[in-house]
């Protein structure tokens, strides 16, 4: 709305103004003209407006003001206002100033909107940054409280779950006496403001408490705390649940404006959004209490479930169980198993060393009484708040309950885990439960360790078998071989060597890689070292006996595997001078000489793959090794052997390790030299490829 004043001398005397100008400055008090302006306005000197009046009225310049911020009155009836406006100088024909006048436009609506918004959105990032409720709701109501122009106490109500009832949230400008009162009121029809607007979820709007007969029952209350209007919006969820009320009191009987109803359903939508991200956070954090001891056990579970498999032991994991159990699940734990048809303790845990004594030292017998027995032959857990019957050491233990839990294997029990209460304790169904689930992973963990040992050593022997058992005495020969299976050691390796007698004192020595691994390598391996064992006697020299193994492959049955073969095979013969060597290279890593110098060589004898074809080029290479040379044969498990970022250790480390043992090496230094530096190289990475070793090594003659 705009404001014109006109003013005259230097007194500002106000000659005329229009309507909005006295309405702006305070109504019919203050409409007089013919006075100055500082006199009928006298607010205005302390806030130095009449000043910019006098350098208008001197200099004769215009000056313009942007949102000036003035109160208006004083005292109790002072205002805060803001305006657009502009000084201009009044000018008689002359030019000579005789008055000042004044044209402007009160944006105190727009600031206080503005203000009302940044406030709004301030309360948005509250609700956002997930701030405690208490200080949104009491945020939200000082804010309206500050902006709104006329006095307004704001009050935030909750609804109870049911929504049957209200409760306090905010209202800090109310009195203590007050809020009290009316904190549990009932939702209902003409239960004041906010209890009939909780009751039919839309506004109501009391103009006058006095004579309203939604406040009969609250009439004295709201006198006491001097309140003569309410004006409650409900507060709705998404699904239009009850949240709680808004409410907005005055001091004297008043009807809202459009703007106070906005106001109002805007930051009663806001306090919804906060009650809601509260309830959510609310309803989160219940849940994570009733889930906590379900989360507890899993992390529990999931830990023992680790701890249990960390190896392929089934006594070390059975132990592992027992430490799991204690005191977690009971205070005491005993674990027992069936070997060679007795039950014998393999694990105790105890909160002292003295109770774990006891439970070590005592010997399950097998009785119809002994609850361990029964478990056993029933594979079912049994339970009982007492003691265990039969001799053992009960009372010294203080056992007052005790829990016996199947270890089964494929339905069948092959031992029992015995919880024991003392003191207090008890077991619940939560415990027996855990208890039944940990057992029975660790039951399974147990049986893949024994599998695990059975392959293992079953592996271990196969292999054995188509390994030499014990290396022989080579005369003018010094030898050393080196075998490592890839991962665990759960198959049967491509990898193999052998060395075995010709005639006279001659003697063979090979060391292959056969494709794959398992069954089908070992019998590959079987094929090439039984073949080349029955040929060497019968041929003239390793070119036959390979061309021999070659066909023998290429004739074996399909079911017997179709992988190819990759051979170093040669022939030894002691020297007065050392030892003189004739061998065949067929597809396969080249042997490496190491001289007297300490020189490594490789020796190159060109040939192609064993297994893939009739068709076999082969050319024979002849060395002497005088005495402390050494030849060496190796599978590309040790060339190809990998570290983290797949870099290859290769034949430049690998003939690095073999300069760098002492003088005259042994063929187990060289050896050690060259699997430490492997082992090194790799690290962490483990091994993923068999690892095959044959070092020759002539000796002085004599």
């Amino acid at each position: 709305m705009a404001v014109f004043a006109s003013m005259a001398g230097p007194a500002h005397m106000l000659e005329t103004a229009n309507p909005a100008f006295f309405a702006a400055i305070g109504g019919l008090e203050r409409t007089r003209t013919g006075v100055p302006l500082g006199q009928l306005m006298p607010e205005l000197a302390e806030q130095g407006f009449i000043t910019l009046l006098d350098r208008v009225y001197r200099t004769a310049e215009t000056y313009t003001g942007r949102d000036a911020r003035v109160v208006l009155g004083e005292g109790a009836n002072a205002r805060e206002a803001f305006f657009d406006f502009t000084y201009e100088p009044r000018l008689d024909v002359g030019g000579n100033v005789i008055g000042v006048r004044m044209i402007g436009v009160e944006t105190t609506q727009v600031k206080h909107a503005q203000r009302l918004t940044a406030e709004h959105r301030a309360l948005l990032e509250q609700i956002a940054r997930q701030a405690p409720l208490s200080e949104v709701l009491e945020g939200m109501a000082r804010t309206i409280e500050d902006l709104t122009p006329e006095e307004v106490l704001v009050s935030v109500l909750l609804a109870d779950s049911d929504g049957r009832h209200l409760r306090h949230g905010a209202a800090p400008s109310l009195p203590d006496f007050y809020n009290r009162a009316i904190d549990g009121i009932a939702t209902g029809e003409g239960v004041g403001s906010c209890g009939t607007a909780a009751h039919r979820r839309r506004p109501v709007l009391v103009t006058d408490i006095a004579t309203d007969p939604f406040w009969d029952d609250y009439r004295d209350l709201a006198e006491r705390a001097g309140l003569a209007a309410c004006w409650s919006t409900p507060i709705l969820a998404g699904d239009g649940s009850l949240l709680g009320t808004f409410a907005m009191y005055h001091r004297v009987p008043r009807s809202p404006q459009e703007a106070d109803l906005a106001v109002a359903q805007m930051f009663a939508d806001t306090a919804a959004l906060a009650i809601e991200r509260y309830q959510a956070e609310q309803a989160y954090w219940a849940a994570e209490v009733r889930e906590k001891a379900a989360r507890d056990d899993l992390a529990f579970l999931l830990n023992a479930s680790t701890t249990l498999s960390a190896d392929l032991d089934a006594v070390h994991t059975l132990r592992r169980l027992a430490d799991a159990c204690t005191p977690r699940l009971a205070p005491l734990c005993a674990i027992d198993v069936i070997e060679g048809g007795r039950v014998h303790r393999v694990a105790t845990t105890a909160v002292t060393r003295t109770q774990q004594d006891l439970l070590a030292a005592h010997t399950p017998v097998h009785d119809a009484d002994d609850p361990i027995s029964r478990v056993l032959a029933s594979g079912v857990t049994e339970v009982a708040r007492r003691a265990p019957t039969g001799s053992a050491p009960w009372q010294d233990l203080g056992v007052t309950g005790y829990l016996c839990v199947p270890l089964l294997d494929r339905g069948n029990a092959f031992g029992t885990v015995t919880l024991l209460s003392t003191g207090g304790h008890v077991f619940d169904g939560h415990t027996i439960a855990l208890a039944e689930e940990l057992v029975a992973r660790a039951a399974l963990a147990a049986r893949n360790a024994r599998q695990y040992t059975h392959r293992a050593a079953l592996a271990r022997d196969l292999q054995a078998g188509l390994l030499l058992p014990d290396l022989p005495r080579v005369p003018g020969a010094e030898v050393a071989t080196y075998y490592h299976p890839a991962g665990e050691g759960l198959d049967i390796g491509g990898d193999f060597y052998d060395v075995f007698p010709l005639e006279g004192d001659r003697w063979a020595f090979m060391l292959g890689d056969v494709c794959g691994r398992g069954a089908i390598a070992a019998t590959t391996t079987a094929l090439v070292r039984h073949t080349a064992r029955a040929v060497a006697p019968l041929v003239p020299g390793p070119e036959a006996v390979v061309k021999a193994v070659n066909q023998a492959l290429i004739n074996r049955p399909a079911g017997h595997g179709t992988g190819f073969v990759t051979l170093v095979y040669g022939e030894l013969t002691p020297t007065p001078t050392g030892l003189d060597i004739e061998l065949v290279r067929a597809g396969h890593t080249l042997p490496l000489h190491l001289d007297t110098h300490h020189t490594v060589r490789a020796v190159d004898a060109p040939g192609t793959l064993l297994g893939i074809g009739s068709e076999l080029h082969l050319e024979p290479r002849s060395l002497h090794l005088q005495p402390h040379e050494s030849l060496m044969l190796y599978t590309d498990g040790i060339t190809e052997a990998r570290r983290h970022d797949d870099e290859l250790f290769g034949d430049e480390r690998l003939a690095d390790a073999l300069t760098s043992t002492p003088d005259r090496p042994t063929p187990q230094q060289l050896i050690n030299a060259v699997t430490q530096a492997a082992s090194a190289f790799t690290a962490d990475h483990g091994i993923d490829d068999d690892r095959a070793i044959l070092v020759l090594t002539a000796t002085e003659p004599g």
